[in-house]
């Protein structure tokens, strides 16, 4: 039998618990914890799992509406799409285990966020990623781009999910800790979603998959802490993944679904065991007896604690209806995985652990997830940036070469082409587009994803960053014709401790409402991920937005490309306003000036007359960073067509102002849009025409295959 060790104020910080919240501790048992308990409640209390800094602001997020079945609270949102289908999504992070270990972080997130789909009953048709690295010339940061990429698409190749679409930046304040984030959406049927609370007593809990080791033992406690020089001491906390045991996992699983015999499911994420039982007994308002002697282990001489606290990968919980349990088993035995009952419902409120014939823990267990902390942390208001110095002059060719050269605008096929986008055969517009599209198999609906942040904005000013953030999202669904229905957002911040990190915060979480309220876009779920810090440096506020939008007949969708004799035209107000802008960054090295404002009227008017007007539509982007000119070069490239646009002044072509969208069309459609704008009273012009091979900017001209060369090898030429 293993001893555990005495309790001491060190192994309590060693947990991440404060003076005070071991006090509480004290209070709430009247009895000091011993380590397994110790372990339970750090798993339960920490950042990661309890959201104890964040969720007085996540409640003022909107998060119903009429397409909402279900909203925060459960493994992944659920949302209506018609004809008894349901889209079930979900983006969360895996930033410090990425950090730690690339290849095994990247990937164990993962599977982590397809485990989040298929256990509400869904089968994942889609994934994205969104990726922050540091400086190129960083000397991990071609060690940790290649190490993630090739987590994702090993994984996600392996399980057979397409990746669709993503993001991918560079900037020096994510040297010491990368940002990972992983969205996976699934479909389900509306009638048939499966959720984690527990109900009736003495009721089978069933341990379901792989079996538990001692990977990632500590790992959401890990990443509810800032990076120091110990970082290396911290990579056992990672898990290993294995995509071929999800995989059977996931259609055990639906296979189990199908037979009556699922009560209640939970996925095993952060905190495993621990957190997996607590959700399900409290949301049910019910204990939970566990003999972990019953758990399946592949390492010998495992602790309670160990058990409890492993971050196993491919492992699910579940209450089981008892008459079901021959099926039941009879299911993953035929898939060769672990099924086994290592538990019971109780009424009592508590939280038993029993091992090797000992009570090794026992808890109330309420206060675990009730009763775990929230902060009303300071912050403060930050202030205003600085007004925008002088531009230099400079000629617009040159000012796009040097956009198209930087990793962070350059193609990304060197990232996408890695994973696969095609499986399952139902991809219609694969990475590299405003939004990746996937038809609603065997019918004629699509699913259009994206996933977008402009972190400089956010940093500048969080309030419109966190608007800006949303209404990309917006805009880039709008531009493949799909009516947007939700979000899902992964909210990366430093220490939360320091004000103004909560007050960028706070900032971000108001303009991220604001503009979910003004687009008709709930909040559906979600993850924050605190403490993205090194040695007190933070990153960029980060709060990813990935969003979801409905193609109702694929024959609407705008997904033409640019042809000979299209006219360009520009629909929003261009103001030239060239704060925190690409240019700045990548021509001068400067982030300075306010982000743009957002006017989210505008939004949602030009959204409106997009998908209105999509059938004169021939091809669309919207214009955010690097505005006219990278949004015409994009549009050019994709249709292997040249461009001429009349303007040589660089705040119209380079300006970031929003709610914008460039449209490609014939001349009988542009004059049809031209005269409905008009009758609208919405601001439409013509800027240009596809034609010839170069892009052109009035006298400045640049052939279109020499910059084509530059942005497809600009990014492969940094990191490899």
């Amino acid at each position: 039998m293993t001893t555990e060790p005495e309790i001491t104020e060190e192994i309590i910080a060693a947990h991440g618990l404060s003076p005070d919240e071991y006090g509480e501790i004290l209070r709430i048992l009247n009895r000091a914890p011993n380590f397994t308990e110790l372990g339970i409640f750090s798993a339960m209390w920490n950042e990661h799992c309890s959201y104890k800094s964040s969720k007085k602001w996540l409640r003022t997020l909107p998060t119903e509406g009429p397409q909402v079945i279900c909203g925060p609270g459960e493994n992944a949102g659920v949302v209506d799409i018609g004809d008894g289908q349901a889209v079930v999504f979900k983006m969360e992070s895996h930033n410090h285990p990425s950090y730690i270990e690339p290849f095994q972080g990247a990937a164990t997130g993962m599977g982590g966020i397809l485990r989040d789909v298929f256990t509400m009953g869904a089968r994942p048709i889609a994934a994205m990623n969104s990726l922050s690295f540091g400086a190129p010339d960083h000397p991990r940061t071609r060690q940790l781009v290649h190490g993630v990429v090739e987590g994702i698409g090993s994984y996600g190749n392996c399980f057979g999910v397409p990746t669709i679409g993503g993001e991918v930046r560079f900037d020096p304040s994510y040297n010491g800790n990368c940002l990972v984030n992983a969205f996976a959406a699934g479909l389900a049927d509306a009638d048939r979603i499966f959720y984690s609370a527990a109900s009736g007593v003495g009721m089978p809990v069933v341990y379901l998959g792989a079996k538990t080791g001692r990977d990632g033992v500590g790992g959401a406690t890990m990443a509810s802490a800032e990076f120091d020089d110990s970082i290396e001491e911290k990579r056992p906390t990672v898990q290993v993944g294995d995509p071929f045991t999800e995989k059977r996992l996931m259609e055990a699983t639906l296979e189990l679904m199908q037979t009556g015999a699922v009560i209640s499911i939970q996925d095993m994420g952060a905190a495993g065991l621990t957190c997996s039982a607590v959700e399900m007994g409290d949301k049910g308002g019910l204990g939970i007896r566990l003999d972990l002697d019953a758990v399946p282990q592949r390492e010998s001489d495992m602790s309670a604690y160990e058990m409890m606290l492993s971050e196993s990968q491919e492992r699910m919980l579940m209450v089981l209806h008892p008459e079901k349990e021959a099926e039941a088993r009879a299911v993953f035995e035929k898939w060769d995985l672990d099924f086994a009952i290592v538990g019971q419902t109780i009424a009592e409120d508590r939280f038993e652990i029993f091992h090797q014939g000992r009570c090794c823990a026992d808890l109330p267990l309420s206060t675990l997830a009730g009763s775990a902390p929230e902060y009303d942390r300071p912050w403060a208001e930050l202030p205003a940036p600085a007004p925008l110095g002088a531009i230099p002059e400079t000629d617009p060719v040159t000012a796009l070469r040097a956009i198209l050269s930087s990793p962070n605008y350059a193609s990304k096929s060197w990232v996408y082409t890695q994973y696969d986008q095609k499986v399952m055969g139902d991809t219609v517009t694969p990475p590299g587009a405003a939004a990746g599209v996937v038809r609603v198999h065997g019918t004629d609906k699509a699913l259009a994803f994206t996933a977008d942040v402009t972190p400089r904005y956010v940093a500048a000013n969080p309030l419109e960053g966190g608007k800006q953030a949303v209404a990309e999202a917006w805009r880039n669904l709008t531009a493949t014709g799909a009516r947007p229905l939700a979000v899902t957002d992964c909210l990366n911040f430093g220490n939360p401790e320091k004000p103004e990190i909560m007050g960028q915060f706070v900032g971000a979480i108001r303009g991220i409402g604001e503009a979910c309220r003004a687009l008709d876009m709930p909040v559906v779920s979600g993850n924050v991920s605190l403490y993205n810090e090194t040695d007190g440096t933070g990153i960029l506020p980060t709060p990813t937005i990935g969003a979801v939008g409905l193609i109702d007949d694929i024959g609407q969708m705008i997904a033409g490309p640019a042809r000979e004799g299209d006219l360009a035209l520009l629909l929003g107000e261009t103001c030239g306003h060239l704060g925190q802008s690409a240019l700045l960054a990548e021509m001068w090295g400067r982030a300075e000036g306010d982000a743009p404002h957002v006017d989210l009227a505008a939004e949602r008017r030009h959204g409106e007359f997009i998908r209105e007007h999509r059938a004169l539509i021939g091809a669309c982007t919207d214009l955010s960073d690097g505005g006219l000119a990278l949004a015409a070069f994009e549009m050019a490239v994709a249709g292997g067509i040249g461009i001429e646009l009349d303007s040589t002044d660089i705040p119209t072509l380079f300006g970031e102002d929003q709610a914008r969208y460039l449209i490609a069309t014939g001349w009988d459609q542009a004059e049809a849009l031209m005269v409905a704008a008009g009758q609208a009273g919405l601001p439409l012009a013509t800027v240009g025409r596809f034609t010839g091979e170069a892009v052109a900017f009035g006298p400045y001209s640049a052939p279109l295959a020499d910059l084509a060369r530059l942005w497809h090898t600009s990014f492969a030429a940094t990191v490899t």
